[in-house]
């Protein structure tokens, strides 16, 4: 009986270790940006363009560094009528969506982070902030349903956030382009 746990232990090791080296040796088609992100509707929000796409932002599409498919996200908070700037986020297959946002300082924020659609089921991913200098610092496994991470900036800057996971063979989720940016405006 311990032989055949073993045997299969290994048998799962070896999958994860070759889906890893699989997504790092094939061309760099992952997606540059996953589904849209729903967001709350919020009075006197600006909206997107596109009829069911975010409320309670201002986003702006801009080419970003890391490749010529890659597109900055943006979001900028607003505070909602509970006094809190709420914010979705998706980690899809090296991605996070939106991957840049802008939050007010000493604002409460409440994220609700979760895996994409697109996001393969056996792939781990999470997010993670250490700006405790900033009132920031988190690390959640991204699952399926929304998590709720609840914190308030307390400086203004730009702190990084990015998906630590790394495959045994291959390159970082992070060098992959699972990062983004929080930016404390005053």
């Amino acid at each position: 009986m311990r032989a055949v746990k073993l045997l299969v232990a290994i048998s799962v090791f070896l999958v994860f270790a070759f889906v890893g080296y699989a997504e790092e040796t094939k061309q760099d088609t992952a997606p540059a940006a996953g589904p849209g992100v729903k967001q709350e509707t919020q009075p006197g929000a600006v909206p997107e363009a596109k009829p069911d796409a975010q409320t309670g932002s201002q986003p702006a599409e801009q080419p970003a560094p890391g490749g010529p498919d890659s597109r900055e996200k943006r979001f900028v908070a607003t505070v909602g009528p509970d006094g809190v700037q709420h914010v979705e986020i998706s980690g899809g297959e090296y991605y996070f969506e939106p991957n840049h946002i802008v939050l007010k300082v000493n604002v409460p924020a409440e994220f609700a982070v979760k895996k994409a659609k697109d996001t393969s089921w056996f792939i781990p991913h999470d997010i993670v902030v250490h700006a405790p200098e900033a009132g920031i610092d988190f690390k959640v496994s991204l699952k399926t349903g929304p998590q709720t991470v609840k914190f308030t900036p307390t400086k203004a800057g730009k702190y990084p956030f990015s998906c630590d996971k790394k495959p045994p063979f291959g390159k970082s989720h992070k060098d992959k382009g699972m990062e983004g940016v929080i930016e404390v405006v005053e």
